[in-house]
This record gives structure tokens, sequence and C-alpha cells, in this order.
């Protein structure tokens, strides 16, 4: 990014941040974001933390609700007239009469709640909360505002050329070596390239590989965008001396690469990402776990570039109006509800161990960070089963449809007990570089791989007036709102 261009963008920013503050002077508001990489569970987390606020239930860590200082939950309408309403009545409907988890997040969505709440000292007040929900994907995309193409390309290109990912990469790859950049332009070659690019992304995100780290993030999630030239490109590898004729396809690639940075990315970070004040991350580690060491250690990858596009640290006057930091961030764990409640600290120590680099950069910026291991919905309750003369923790639900367990299939209707296994008592094993920590799916037989997490139905008896069972919901409400409604 140049720096007339970033003047550019901070002015922009300076003003929607301002006119944000001027009208909570009058109506004190909290942006939150809700993100995560595909099947972290964002609509789930967004619908459970919407219904806890409006309808309650048991939240023993989040102070204001337990000692019933929170009066009422309403929904408004929201202030982006632009942005989709999230849908949360929908997306509740689909859980109560379906028991089917809603579809996943595609795009930027809003939903404003006011909630009307007493001080500990008895003065009653209103708090207006903005949620916004966007695809974690979109956030790395930020990093390439300031990449070259040719940056953009050798990185994409290390990837899809690493061990992990070659065989899926394979057709992508072969006709890159077959089209030089200094080829002349061809709209055909283009739109192929592309076409194989986007199935090798698509492929490394697939159950069996679980892999995080898939800039560009439209290309999955192309929405209006579809087969526009702003997403009919792809990383080749640059000329070997760097420049390119203007009718050549490496600046075909080139163009479009800084036409997606300007169509798509800039306006999301501008009108949407810039504005948050804080933010939780929905992390779903136990698909990386099921895939193997290279989905973790993608995943680690992954997510320290996620934190990294985060502007974190303390607000002072001037950030406050005119360019705010996100000073709390919270990761998450999701699907906690698949572990015994014996292996939830486990989890979390997995997670801790996976930001780890990302903690240090945003503590040293003042910022406060935590980690989860939750459950915003909780699908399974536990139980003890006898096997072999001896009692097991187990986890009772329903699998879904097409869940596979020791060559049962599963039709999505019968409860089953599941014994899930447990996680290492430090994750120190897990993060072996040599790849060794623990056997997945990617690279090891069905019957032999170390862990395997079924996914299961929604529990029944979910409903508009019912309280939704959960896993340290309260927690995380604790952390982004507790101060905000002392």
């Amino acid at each position: 990014m140049t720096g007339l261009t970033r003047a550019i963008e901070d002015a922009r920013i300076a003003f929607a941040t301002l006119a944000d503050r001027v009208e909570g002077l009058a109506h004190p508001t909290l942006r939150i974001g809700v993100t995560g990489l595909s099947r972290a569970g964002k609509t789930i987390f967004t619908t459970a933390l919407v219904h806890a606020l409006m309808r309650g239930g048991r939240m023993p860590v989040f102070e204001a609700m337990q000692s019933g200082r929170i009066a009422r939950a309403v929904l408004e309408p929201q202030p982006d007239d632009a942005v989709p309403r999230f849908a949360y009545e929908a997306h509740l409907a689909t859980l109560a009469a379906d028991r089917a988890w809603p579809a996943s997040t595609t795009r930027v969505s809003e939903l404003r709640l006011a909630v009307r709440y007493a001080t500990p000292r008895g003065t009653e007040r209103t708090l207006t909360l903005d949620l916004v929900d966007y695809p974690g994907e979109w956030l790395l995309d930020l990093p390439l505002l300031d990449m070259s193409y040719a940056d953009f390309a050798r990185q994409s290109l290390a990837l899809a050329r690493a061990p992990a990912r070659a065989g899926v990469a394979g057709p992508y790859l072969a006709m890159v070596a077959a089209r030089h950049a200094d080829a002349l332009a061809d709209e055909s070659h283009a739109r192929e390239l592309a076409r194989l690019f986007t199935a090798y992304l698509a492929a490394c995100r697939t159950e069996k590989l679980a892999m995080s780290l898939l800039p560009p993030g439209r290309f999955l999630m192309p929405g209006d965008l579809e087969g526009s030239p702003a997403l009919t490109f792809a990383p080749i590898d640059p000329p070997a001396l760097g420049t390119m004729a203007a009718n050549s396809l490496g600046a075909m690639m080139e163009r479009r690469f800084e036409a997606y940075k300007n169509a798509v990315v800039r306006p999301f970070f501008r009108t949407h990402f810039a504005r948050l004040d804080r933010q939780i991350v929905l992390v779903d580690a136990l698909s990386a776990l099921n895939a193997g060491p290279a989905a973790l250690t993608d995943l680690e990858r992954a997510l320290d570039g996620i934190l990294a596009a985060f502007r974190t640290g303390r607000n002072g006057f001037a950030s406050t109006l005119f360019r705010p930091r996100i000073d709390k961030v919270l990761f998450a764990a999701t699907k906690a509800d698949h572990l015994h409640h014996s292996n939830h600290d486990r989890l979390e120590a997995i997670l801790a161990r996976l930001v780890e680099r990302a903690h240090a950069r945003a503590h040293g910026h003042g910022a406060a960070l935590d980690v989860v291991a939750l459950a915003a919905i909780r699908a399974t309750r536990e139980a003890q089963v006898r096997r072999n003369g001896e009692t097991l923790d187990a986890i009772v639900g329903t699998p879904e449809q097409g869940q596979e367990a020791g060559g049962h299939v599963f039709d999505g209707a019968e409860e089953v007990a599941v014994f899930p296994g447990d996680l290492p008592e430090t994750p120190d094993a897990m993060f072996d570089p040599s790849g060794a920590g623990f056997r997945g799916i990617a690279s090891a037989p069905a019957g032999e791989v170390d862990f395997r997490f079924l996914k299961f139905r929604p529990p029944a008896g979910i409903g508009a007036g019912a309280a939704i069972p959960h896993i340290r919901l309260d927690r995380a409400l604790e952390f982004l709102l507790g101060d905000r409604l002392a």
C-alpha cells in the first residue's frame, strides 16, 4: 500500500470512526467482531450469544446476568443500511425445528442489540451492542494490501508445493509450469488457471486435509463477484528478471490481483474491520487434530496471520475518536462438547500454544487476549460406560447422518455413547517439527489415527423460550462485555 493510498484510507476510517463516536455519545455502543475460519461455528456462536442475552439461562461466570442486573435485551434496526442483517430468527428456527446447524457464514452481516442493565450502584443504563459476523478467510486477505503480486505468487506457490498440499495442487501446478509469466495474455488461460487454483484451495479445505491458510478468501466465497476479472487470476511464477511486458500473462495477473485488493480487501477493511472495538476468533482445532500435524501447523500460521491483521492495544483519546484499536481479543476453541470435560483444559492448552506468538505481540501493545474452550450450543451430554471391565468417560449425542465410526455409518437419528479419547496432558508433543507428534486421516489409515471426532446434530428442545445448553459461553460474554456492563 503506497503512502498516499494509506493516507486516503486512514482519512476515510477516521471519518467513519468519528461518526460512530458522535453517535456513541448519546448511545454508548460496543462493536464486536465475530469471526473464524470455515466450520468454526461463527453463526452458531452469534445465534447463541443473542439468545442468551435476550432469554437468559445459566450463566454463573457472566456476572451481570448472574446477579440479575440485565433487565432486558431487545433487537433494534441495524446501523448500516447496506449490510445484510444477521438472520437470527431463521438460524434459531433451523436449530429448533430441523435439529440442523445453520449455514456457514459467507458474507458480512450485522445485528444490533440494546442491552438495558443496572450498574452495581443501581443506575439504569443501556449498552448498544453491534455484532459484526464475517468469514475469517477475509482476515487472511488483509496482508495482501502490503504485498506485490510477485510476493503473493511466491508465497502461494511455496504453500502449494509443500508436501502436505502438493498432491491436491498437481493439476494447478502443472498448468503453472506450462504457462510462463512473459507469455502473451490470454483470457482462456487466465480463466483455466483461476479455476484450477480455486479447485486446489477447495481440496485443501476438505476434512481430510483441513488446511486453514488459503488466501485469497473470496475465491471460495465469491458471492456476486463470481466470474469477474477481480477473481480471475492465480499465482504464477514471476519472471526471472522481475519485469513483464504490458500485454503478458503475468501483467494481466498482476492487474487483476491489484483489482482484487481495490474491489474486495480495502472496502472490507475500511467499512467493517477497522471500526471494531473487540473481537472473538472461533477456532476449530478438533478438525485440525482429525487431519494431522500438517493441518495443525497450518492452523497455527493462519491464526498468527489473523492476529497480525488486528490493530490491537489500549485506546487513548485520539485513537478512540479517529483510529480505534481492538482492546480485547478472545480466541475460542469450539466444539468442546465433543470431548469429556476432563479434556477441556487440555484443549485450551493446545489453543494457547497455537496463538502463543500472537499472544506475545498483542500483550506488548497493551491489548487483553484470552483463550477458552467452549461450545456455544452443547450438542452432547456426559456419561460413563463400561467396556471390557473398564469404566470410560463418554459423551452421548446424535451423530450427523453419514458420520462413520468403527465401520458403522450413522443415520442421523440414533443416539450413541462415544469415548472420544484423551488429548495429551501437555501440547508440546502435538507440535513436533518432524510431524511425528500424532497421526491423522491425511496420512494414516482410518483405523490407525490418534483422534477421530464425530460431528453431532444440535440437541432436541431448542426453542425461542428455552435456554440453550452451552459450555463456557458465559466466560466468553464476561470477557467481551463484563467491564462495559459495570
